[in-house]
């Protein structure tokens, strides 16, 4: 499934714009945003839409479906994956289990962070992008 939005470009840089587009019934608990009415975001132009033109934007909702999974709940489930090891070891070589438990808790969390600041510089990549696919009128 794939939100749609209506925005106007506000600039455009090579084949990535800035569009400006009304906030809908998502956003009003949000807050991440900043500003009332709308937001501006980064959009690929398909389209080859010009500057001032009101156009349609596709934002896939897989692609926030899975970031969403990344950023909130692969660190819970890394930690505790960290500490069913921790348990593990403790038990199998009979190292303190408090202090096992807790660093392989820590050193899951620590490699799922590395792991989603990597997963943040590939969303920025044009494929992850919302894309303007249709143009709805001239300057």
């Amino acid at each position: 499934m794939k939100k749609e939005a209506e925005g106007i470009v506000m600039a455009i840089d090579g084949k990535i714009a800035k569009v400006r587009a009304s906030r809908h019934s998502d956003c009003d608990s949000c807050g991440a945003c900043p500003g009332d009415k709308a937001t501006v975001m980064d959009v690929y132009n398909r389209a080859d839409a010009k500057v001032g033109q009101r156009v349609v934007i596709e934002i896939p909702e897989a692609n926030m479906l899975k970031a969403a999974f990344v950023v909130y709940m692969l660190p819970l489930l890394t930690t505790f994956m960290g500490y069913l090891i921790g348990v593990w070891i403790s038990q199998k070589y009979g190292f303190p289990a408090l202090l096992t438990e807790v660093s392989a808790s820590v050193a899951a969390f620590v490699l799922t962070l590395l792991y989603i600041k990597f997963f943040d510089r590939s969303m920025t990549k044009i494929k992850m992008m919302p894309v303007i696919t249709e143009i709805l009128s001239e300057k």
